[in-house]
């Protein structure tokens, strides 16, 4: 994966290592990749991680799936299973997708879902409902896989999904919460989509994008046992005070559910899951430590800090910004040239009218107001996915001199921050980070670059 940069990117010298690193990082979850490595085949059998299932004894194969890094995921698994797929259908953001010979793959839109999105859902659950116990099933999920694989639950409409994603997004609410009233909210997430395929053999290949990898939480766990209850999504209404801004249809569905109802999503006990496994083929770790032994390549003194990063971007921000203070004054914890490193995902609480931007160009953006005016320090915040927020960026790569190649253009790196609106400041400093669409997606990394 090539980073896109302006011939004025700033001090290209120093930054042409630290891109190295950065695309080591994405080459190390490379979708494709990452199912080859647990799925072979074996004359008539094929290996998936530890299972071993002889094709002889299948009717049927199907593949289905949703997420991000559908397309590849999907090529790697044709180039194994090949012409004994019977049929399939994977959805992928816009803009993610790629030739596939067997299997279906249709685009619709991230994060807040479409008629795209519904469709591919109901065409999903339907190739699923048609499994019978003599056939395979094998489903390819990956971050974004519950924007994309949408079917409302009866008595909801799509925009009532539309409207309950975007009131999350803009109250701050974390991924497990969010996905947490998705489940409740619909007819394929939260465990239903392995209620549809029972009692055919399920197999689920999953690229974590949820800090922890907890299963029932990436893509909103369509085919594992969900953990949350109607108790926990009515907890996050009251939380962020939402039963005034979600649709009226929605609080009726969650308060009846709180109310014994209408029966909660399947439980571990549930013997749709008796003839399923899952399997989890990348995450944020496995690109964090390749980003880490690249470094140490390039002359850093490479450091992993953590993997389970969380919270507002503006309170990491100052975390990230300590850091980078603590090494450049104290050498501490590594001595430079060191390269530290943080991975996770952060959220935004936006403001009634935000401009445009994500949570790593934010994070990026008010580590810079707090790191100006100092030299031999390069602070990146990049999403895997190639990205950020509603935008074409991928985050963020700034340093000392940032804000005051804003200033000298006139713009206030405060003010932009204030506003939600970190895309076209760093964009007018050569500061933001364009790879296009990586077909990956790990959450995000955040780099600490000290000389």
């Amino acid at each position: 994966m090539a980073f896109q940069s302006s011939s004025l990117i700033p001090n290209p010298t120093r930054r042409k290592p630290i891109l190295t690193v950065l695309e080591a990082a994405l080459t190390a979850v490379d979708p494709a990749k990452a199912v080859r490595a647990v799925l072979r085949r074996e004359g008539q059998h094929l290996i998936i991680g530890e299972h071993r299932y002889d094709l002889n004894r299948f009717r049927h194969v199907f593949v289905i799936g949703a997420g991000k890094a559908g397309a590849p995921m999907t090529q790697a698994v044709e180039a194994v299973v090949g012409e004994q797929i019977t049929d399939g259908l994977v959805v992928v953001k816009t803009g993610h997708s790629a030739p596939t010979e067997r299997v279906e793959v249709v685009e619709a839109t991230h994060p807040v879902p479409n008629t795209a999105g519904v469709e591919a859902g109901q065409r999903i659950l339907a190739l699923a409902e048609e499994a019978g116990p003599d056939d395979l099933v094998i489903a390819l999920l990956s971050g974004g896989g519950s924007a994309l694989l949408v079917n409302p639950a009866p008595g909801l409409t799509l925009s009532d999904k539309q409207q309950m994603t975007s009131a999350l997004l803009a109250c701050g609410a974390t991924i497990h919460e969010i996905n947490c009233l998705r489940k409740h909210c619909s007819a394929v997430k939260g465990g239903q989509l392995a209620r549809a395929v029972a009692p055919a053999t399920l197999v689920t290949l999953v690229l974590s994008d949820v800090v922890g990898s907890p299963l029932d939480v990436i893509a909103s766990g369509p085919t594992v046992p969900d953990q949350s209850t109607w108790q926990d999504a009515w907890a996050v209404v009251e939380k962020y005070a939402l039963v005034k801004t979600l649709p009226a249809a929605i609080v009726a569905r969650l308060r009846a559910g709180l109310a014994g109802e209408l029966p909660d999503t399947p439980k571990a006990d549930d013997a749709v899951f008796s003839t399923s496994h899952t399997l989890i083929v990348a995450d944020n770790q496995v690109a964090a430590e390749a980003a880490c032994r690249q470094a140490h390549d390039q002359g850093f003194n490479a450091l992993l800090l953590t993997t389970y990063l969380e919270g507002e971007a503006s309170e990491v921000a100052k975390v990230v910004a300590a850091l980078a203070k603590q090494v450049r004054g104290h050498g501490q914890p590594v001595a430079t040239p060191a390269c530290l490193l943080l991975g996770g995902e952060t959220t935004v609480t936006l403001g009634a009218h935000p401009g445009r931007g994500g949570r790593n160009q934010a994070l990026a953006l008010q580590t810079a107001l707090l790191l100006q005016g100092m030299p031999g320090v390069t602070i990146v915040s990049l999403a895997t996915d190639g990205s950020d927020g509603p935008t074409d960026s991928a985050g963020g790569m700034i340093d000392g001199a940032t804000v005051q190649r804003g200033r000298e253009l006139g713009l206030n790196a405060a003010d932009y921050l204030r506003r939600h609106d970190a895309y076209p400041f760093l964009q007018a400093t050569n500061d933001l980070l364009i790879t296009g669409p990586t077909q990956t997606n790990v959450n995000d990394l955040i780099f600490i670059f000290v000389e």
